[in-house]
C-alpha cells in the first residue's frame, strides 16, 4: 500500500467516524426536544394518533431512503420474527408508552426517567447471558434505581406531573433499552438503515390498527398547524433520522459508546420541558436525576 492511498484511506476513516458523531449528537438532540413536541402535539390530538401518525411517516421515508440507497437489501425468512418483535416491542410498544406518558407527565420528569434507557438494556442483557454483571455493573443498577425512586418521590403531587405517566416514561425506557440490545445480533448481517427500516414497517400497521378508534370522531378543525409541524418533526427527525443514525453509530461505535449520548438526550429533554413549558426542577428531582447518570455510567464503564 503506498503513502498516498494510506493516507486517503485515514482520511476517509476519519471522515466516516466524524460524520457518525455528528449523527449521533443530532439524533440525542432530535429525541431530546421530540419529547416537549410531543407534549405539544398532545394537547391536541389523541396520544395514539400521534404514535400511529409518527412511525407512518417515518417507516415510509425509511424504506424509501433503504430502496434508494440499498437497494439490494432483503429481509431473509428467518429474520422476520426478530425483526417483527424489535418493531413492535421495541419500538410501537415503547414508544405509545412514551407519547401516553410525557402527555401526563413533565417533559423533564420524562427526560431523567428516560436517562435509565441503557440500564434496562444492561439488565436484560445479564438476563440473557450477553453480558457478565460486574460490581460496577450491579451498583450502576442500584444506583439509577434509587434516582429513578427520588424522580417519582418529586413528581407526586406537582403541578403537570403524574405517577402514571412517570411508570409509562420508565415502561418506555426498559422497552428502548431492550430494543438496543436485541437489535445487536441483527447488526452483524443488515446494515444500520436496514435494522432501523425493518421493525419500523412492522411497528407502523400495528400502531395504525390500534390507533385507528381514535381517528373516529377526531375534530381535524381543532387541530393547529403548530401540532401538524410537531407530529411531522417527530415523523422525520426523531424517528427516520433517529433511529438510522442511532442503529449506524451501534454498528460502527458499539452500544456501550453511543449509550454515552443518552446524557445528551436528557439535557435536551429537561431543557426543553424548562424553556417551553416552564417546568421546574425541585431538589430531589436534580438529585435523582443525577443519582440516575452516574448509576448509568458506572454500569456502561463496566
Amino acid at each position: 500500500m503506498t503513502f498516498t492511498t494510506l493516507a486517503k484511506t485515514t482520511l476517509a476513516k476519519n471522515r466516516a467516524a466524524a460524520l457518525t458523531e455528528v449523527s449521533l449528537i443530532l439524533a440525542a438532540i432530535f429525541w431530546g426536544l421530540n419529547y416537549a413536541t410531543t407534549k405539544y402535539a398532545a394537547g391536541f390530538l389523541p396520544p395514539m394518533a400521534i404514535v400511529a401518525l409518527r412511525f407512518a411517516g417515518g417507516a415510509l421515508i425509511l424504506f424509501l431512503v433503504l430502496r434508494l440507497f440499498e437497494p439490494e437489501s432483503r429481509l431473509k425468512r428467518g429474520d422476520v420474527a426478530r425483526m417483527a418483535a424489535l418493531g413492535c416491542f421495541g419500538v410501537g410498544t415503547a414508544q405509545t408508552c412514551f407519547t401516553f406518558g410525557v402527555s401526563m407527565t413533565t417533559a423533564a420528569n420524562t427526560g431523567l426517567i428516560f436517562a435509565s434507557a441503557p440500564i434496562w438494556g444492561l439488565v436484560l442483557g445479564f438476563l440473557l447471558g450477553l453480558e457478565r454483571p460486574t460490581a460496577k455493573g450491579v451498583l450502576g443498577v442500584f444506583l439509577s434505581i434509587v434516582g429513578i425512586g427520588a424522580v417519582f418521590y418529586d413528581g407526586i403531587g406537582m403541578e403537570g406531573a403524574s405517577l402514571t405517566g412517570d411508570l409509562l416514561i420508565l415502561a418506555a425506557a426498559i422497552g428502548v433499552g431492550g430494543y438496543t440490545v436485541l437489535s445487536m445480533p441483527v447488526l452483524q448481517r443488515y446494515s444500520p438503515l436496514a435494522v432501523a427500516t425493518y421493525p419500523a414497517l412492522f411497528a407502523a400497521p400495528a400502531v395504525m390498527l390500534f390507533a385507528s378508534p381514535f381517528f373516529v370522531g377526531l375534530d381535524w378543525g381543532s387541530v393547529d398547524t403548530g401540532a401538524w409541524l410537531a407530529v411531522a418533526y417527530s415523523a422525520v427527525f426523531a424517528t427516520a433520522f433517529a433511529f438510522a443514525a442511532w442503529q449506524r453509530g451501534i454498528s460502527r461505535a458499539g452500544a456501550n459508546r453511543v449509550l454515552v449520548y443518552q446524557y445528551l438526550i436528557t439535557i435536551t429533554g429537561v431543557t426543553s420541558g424548562i424553556v417551553f413549558f416552564g417546568e421546574s426542577l425541585g431538589v430531589n428531582k436534580v438529585i435523582g436525576g443525577l443519582v440516575i447518570l452516574i448509576g448509568v455510567y458506572l454500569a456502561r464503564r463496566q
